[in-house]
């Protein structure tokens, strides 16, 4: 199972975590797991290719984590707000379908 932990402070996505091989398929196959990282894997390269936040981000095997800097400005805080918020859509519909493959936290 993975396990996804988005953290907001103030109503926004300061963090996230994502830990653990979903176990839907065999590995190299898990079309759950392909599609959970894309999406994740995806919004980090916006944050960071397109909107140019610095954020914090650390790989493993099977783990991600990203946690963004305090002192965004206005405008990359909007930018990380809609990358952030369109991932969280993404990973929660994959985990309405995949629950028990997939667990979420937001808090």
């Amino acid at each position: 199972m993975t396990k996804v932990t988005v953290t907001k402070k103030g109503g926004k996505i300061v963090a996230l975590h994502c830990d653990g091989h979903t176990g839907y398929g065999v590995e190299g196959e898990d079309i759950v797991c392909a599609a959970l990282s894309s999406v994740v894997q995806t919004a980090v390269l916006g944050l960071m290719g397109v909107a140019g936040i610095n954020a914090r981000v650390k790989r493993g095997d099977g783990m991600l984590s990203l946690e963004l800097p305090e002192n965004l400005s206005d405008e990359a805080r909007h930018d990380a707000d809609t990358i952030l918020e369109t991932m969280l859509l993404g990973v929660a519909d994959l985990y309405e379908g995949y629950s028990d493959f997939i667990e979420l936290e937001v808090k």
